[in-house]
């Protein structure tokens, strides 16, 4: 069991944290593209830069006359003709950028290559900030004014947040997904590991309470036995009594004692090949018989020829007669019947009888332990939940099955499937 639980925590642990590195790549790789795209999308910008500078016009009018400090024209202060250059130059780069979707902070210098003539944005980006830089050669008026090479540079911040940004629709509900999924499966795995510490406690109690009950039935048994030896016969009627009660509660220590021995994954069923026709036979026949006594109607038909199996004769036994009591008990005193027969590699078993149907709801709940039917009138018939829990176990440790169907026309039917051998397997 520990070595079943470190492998299902180490599984859970790496498709955890490879899920994680799937996402981190695919991050990355979004982040590529968001760059591919965003220099895509600077270029075509840039290219109607470089034309609407190219020709003479109110812009580059006024730009050639603050870098060249040339007032003659425009009768102004020199530092107030930079910063009208400045602003309307700004204002025109940032319609162009927004108009090829880029709404993101920039500076920008305007220079000759020699740096004789130099116009630079108020707001400077600090250099360590600085995350994407895109020059511009110009042509046409400016370069040709000036008789130097122009080049109008844009300079951006680090641009992985405005990235992550563009990608938050993709990236933000993934990891919500990813944390949700690791919180539910430690959620899980804690209700798990402690229902199953519930369980085991519960099952190390009742079996302790049970080995501690044997001696006192045991006790009183063998009161009984000496008693019924010794006393008139008039009083015999009352041991007998006693015995038969002790040795019903006997019964129902054992039952609880072996079904919990068989929850345990450990514990092997000790199997030998036979055939369970006979074995079947005799079951049969001590049924009818104690029906006879009871007054109930019961029949059954087995097919002939052997059914070939290997099992444990000692469950195979307890679970047959688990189903023919149960059909006894909740028949309603109906007729009982059993049939079996060979269908192809399987033996089939079903015992039918015609006590009011089971609701739909509640044929799966029936063989989980201790549940009973809830209704006022089953209850004064005595039990405990654990007959058809027993049956299951017994049939899934022979890899075989066992279901109920229900309904008013053929009442309540317990198919009981299990494997036979064949040519010796």
């Amino acid at each position: 069991m520990a070595r079943k639980r470190i492998f299902f925590i180490s599984l859970f642990v790496v498709s955890v944290v490879g899920l994680a590195i799937i996402q981190y790549r695919y991050l990355r790789i979004g982040l590529n593209l968001a760059r591919v795209q965003f220099s895509q999308k600077i270029a075509e910008a840039g290219a109607e830069i470089r034309q609407d500078l190219y020709g003479r016009n109110q812009l580059t009018f006024l730009l050639a006359n603050a870098l060249e400090q040339d007032t003659s024209f425009f009768r102004t202060d020199p530092a107030q003709l930079t910063d009208a250059s400045r602003y309307f130059l700004k204002d025109y780069l940032r319609e162009r950028l927004v108009d090829h979707q880029i709404d993101r902070d920039f500076s920008f210098s305007l220079m000759a290559r020699d740096s004789s003539y130099y116009l630079q944005s108020t707001a400077v980006i600090p250099e360590e900030e600085q995350g994407y830089t895109y020059p511009m050669e110009l042509q046409g008026y400016l370069p040709e004014r000036f008789g130097k090479r122009m080049v109008l540079q844009l300079e951006f911040r680090n641009l992985n947040r405005y990235f992550l940004s563009q990608l938050s629709g993709l990236t933000l509900p993934t990891l919500l997904f990813l944390v949700g999924i690791v919180a539910v499966v430690l959620w899980v795995l804690r209700t798990y590991y402690w229902q199953r510490k519930v369980i085991t406690t519960t099952n190390e109690f009742i079996n302790n309470l049970t080995h501690e009950l044997r001696t006192p039935v045991f006790s009183i048994s063998l009161a009984a036995k000496i008693l019924n030896e010794k006393l008139a016969d008039s009083y015999r009627e009352y041991t007998e009594s006693i015995l038969n009660q002790t040795k019903k509660l006997s019964t129902h220590i054992d039952k609880v004692l072996e079904l919990g021995a068989l929850e345990h994954t450990r514990t092997l069923i000790q199997k030998e090949e036979l055939n369970f026709r006979p074995v079947l036979d005799r079951l049969c026949r001590d049924f009818l018989d104690r029906c006879q006594m009871e007054g109930q109607e019961f029949e059954y038909r087995l097919e002939e020829g052997p059914y070939p199996m290997r099992a444990s004769v000692f469950h195979l036994e307890n679970a047959v007669n688990n189903l023919l009591d149960n059909a006894r008990k909740y028949g309603e005193d109906s007729e009982i019947s059993l049939a079996a027969g060979v269908r192809g590699d399987l033996l089939e078993i079903k015992i039918r009888n015609g006590g009011t149907p089971i609701p739909p709801e509640a044929l799966e709940e029936l063989f989980k332990k201790y549940y009973r039917l809830p209704r006022g009138d089953r209850q004064k018939i005595r039990g405990y939940g654990l007959g058809l829990s027993y049956v299951r176990t017994i049939a899934e440790r022979h890899q075989g099955k066992v279901s109920i169907r229900s309904n008013p026309k053929i009442g309540t039917v317990v198919e009981f499937v299990l494997p036979l051998l064949r040519h010796g397997n």
